[in-house]
Formats: C-alpha cells, sequence, structure tokens
C-alpha cells in the first residue's frame, strides 16, 4: 500500500484513539507493523500527536483563555494550572530518561503492546465496575496531591499498549474522582506531555527526517487533528452516560487478535 495512504490511515487511527482509553501509540504501532509503514526514528508515531495536540486546544480554547486571563486574580485558576504541571513533571522527567528503551524496545515489540492491551482492558473493565464513590466531580477540584499521583500513573503509559488517557482516567477513578472530571483531567495533561513529547522527539530526529518522512507526518497531523476534534467532542458524554466499558473490551478484542495474528506468523 502507498506510504501516503499508510499514513492517512495512521493519522486517523490516531486521532480517533488518542483520547479515548485505548492507546493511540499502541494502536499506530501495530497497525503499522502490519501494513509494513517504517518511519525514521519512530518519529512519524509521535510527531502525528501534534494533531491531537491542536485538537484538544481548538475545543478547549474558550476554556483555556479564561483559565489563564483569570488566573492573576483567581486562586481556583491557579491552583489548577498548578496542578496540571505538577501531574506533568513525573513524565518529563522519566520520559527523558527512558526515551533510548522506549523508543528503542517498548516501541518494537508488538507482543509485549498486545499484552498491555489485553490487561489494560481488564483493568478498565474492573475499575469501571468498582471504583469507589466519586469524592470529586468537577476537574478543577482536583487536589494538588491527587495531581502528582495520576501524574505518576501516567509514567505507565510510556509502555505503548497501556495508554495515557487510560492510565489518568483509571488512576484519577481509583482517587475518588468522576468519570467526566477524570477524562478532562486527562484532556488537560494530554496538552503538557503530548507537546512536550513532540518537542523533545523532533529535537532527538531532527537529522533523519527527510522530506517523504516530514510529507507523512504533514498528512498523518492533518487526518489526527480531523479526526481528533470529533472525537474529543463526543467523549465526554458518552462516558458520563455509560462509562468505560466499551473501551475495556475493545482493548481486549484487539489485543487478542493481534497475538492470535502474531502466533499464526503474520
Amino acid at each position: 500500500m502507498d506510504n501516503t495512504i499508510v499514513a492517512a490511515l495512521l493519522g486517523l487511527l490516531e486521532g480517533l484513539t488518542e483520547f479515548i482509553p485505548v492507546s493511540s501509540t499502541g494502536h499506530v504501532l501495530l497497525a503499522g507493523y502490519f501494513l509494513g509503514f517504517e518511519s525514521p526514528g519512530r518519529a512519524f508515531e509521535v510527531l502525528i500527536q501534534l494533531g491531537a495536540i491542536m485538537a484538544i486546544l481548538g475545543v478547549y480554547a474558550k476554556r483555556l483563555w479564561h483559565l489563564f486571563s483569570s488566573a492573576p486574580h483567581n486562586p481556583a485558576s491557579r491552583r489548577f494550572i498548578l496542578a496540571v504541571l505538577l501531574a506533568f513533571l513525573p513524565a518529563a522527567v522519566i520520559g527523558v530518561l527512558a526515551h533510548e528503551i522506549i523508543k528503542t524496545v517498548f516501541f518494537e515489540t508488538p507482543a509485549l503492546i498486545a499484552w498491555m492491551l489485553v490487561i489494560g482492558g481488564i483493568v478498565i473493565l474492573i475499575v469501571d465496575r468498582k471504583a469507589p464513590t466519586p469524592r470529586v466531580t468537577e476537574v478543577e477540584q482536583i487536589s494538588l496531591p491527587m495531581a502528582v499521583g495520576i501524574g505518576f500513573i501516567q509514567c505507565l503509559a510510556m509502555i505503548p499498549g497501556t495508554s495515557r488517557s487510560g492510565a489518568t482516567i483509571v488512576g484519577a477513578m481509583l482517587m475518588g474522582v468522576g468519570k467526566r472530571a477524570a477524562a478532562e483531567f486527562s484532556f488537560f495533561l494530554s496538552m503538557p506531555t503530548m507537546a512536550g513529547a513532540f518537542v523533545y522527539d523532533l529535537f532527538q530526529n531532527r537529522d533523519i527526517l527527510d522530506g517523504q518522512a516530514i510529507g507523512n507526518i504533514v498528512i498523518g497531523f492533518i487526518c489526527a487533528f480531523i479526526m481528533a476534534v470529533i472525537v474529543v467532542k463526543w467523549l465526554l458524554g458518552y462516558v458520563s452516560r455509560h462509562g468505560y466499558a466499551l473501551f475495556g473490551w475493545w482493548r481486549i478484542i484487539v489485543g487478542s487478535v493481534v497475538l492470535l495474528a502474531l502466533a499464526a506468523g503474520m
């Protein structure tokens, strides 16, 4: 299949899966593996996340403007911004320290990704049903200690297949955060986390990205942006009504199919 078409399909897949707890990177890596897609330094899989970043910034532009414009005179706004930054710090530090093993080992092991999809799916099904009664129902109410805890849990997502949004949502729910508020905090935390990953990965791969690789990234970015806008607008309403069980089953089915395909030598 033509690389341009594959890049577009992977971009759509990135946008579809970035903000739901199924692991966008895991899905893109597995799809690329079976489609025979190669990217220099595995930069494509990280850099197309810029599309998802721009989507969340666009959808939340009004709210972000209010948050930052009110921060100088509103302690609640300042505290929430600090909570997001504190939650971001563990991933920033550990991501830099573990960058090489993430890219050269975790990204190159389809069986590990598939197993993490299955295990994470089981965890989501259990937590969705058994999570403690929420004590926090609005995202701005998340405390600084909660934010730090969610930040450390997010680091589990450095293993593809775990899911950044899945880890943060499950972690938040276990700490007593409601389902909608957990998803919203995951959205806010995605902004510095994914932007940081984008900048760092672009810097690391600046010398090996040729014209074709950049063209594929641009195509993937555009497709990811369009799909992510649709998903973000839909997701909060869905999880408020139905929870996360659908995504748990999604992960288990996809992971199991991949494991069977790998066992069959595909």
